[in-house]
């Protein structure tokens, strides 16, 4: 058996980690926040790997990441995944006029958006981007009316 690599952490890491670990934005960096103390603790990482349901090699990654880059190096990357076929600011007043003249054939206002764009996508990936403009438009005037009524009443 090796020896095990042993990770000596600061207070103030420590309480960084701690911190991620349970107020993390996402759950990715929850669990690699759990990986860096668990290994602190001088466990193996085979262990540390059975416990979160990884790899070794996976722990033995983040640990390299966390020795180069600190606590912020645990963070997912910003450019992660696929980019959205449809942007939600230059295509949205595109997509507002096509809804607009095909209200009730979304079909009809996804073939006019393919020739104007000259991209392709599916009815689904329209519905979804309408959806979610929808939300997020609903959501700014919320919140400017909420604040509006903060305002008034103070």
């Amino acid at each position: 058996m090796g020896k095990i690599k042993t990770l000596e952490l600061t207070k103030a890491q420590r309480a960084a980690l701690e911190r991620g670990y349970r107020e993390g934005p996402s759950h990715a960096l929850r669990l690699r926040c759990q990986m860096i103390l668990l290994k602190s603790d001088q466990r193996t990482s085979a262990e540390i790997a059975s416990i979160l349901g990884c790899c070794e090699v996976v722990v033995n990654n983040w640990l390299k990441r966390f020795e180069l880059e600190g606590v912020a190096g645990l963070r997912t990357k910003p450019g992660r995944g696929r980019k959205p076929i449809l942007d939600s600011e230059k295509d949205l007043a595109q997509v507002k006029q096509a809804v607009k003249a095909n209200r009730q054939r979304i079909s009809l206002a996804k073939s006019e958006l393919e020739a104007e764009l000259g991209k392709s996508f599916s009815n689904k990936t329209l519905q979804r981007y309408i959806k979610n403009m929808v939300a997020a438009i609903s959501e700014s005037e919320n919140v400017s009316q909420k604040s509006r009524a903060r305002k008034s009443t103070a």
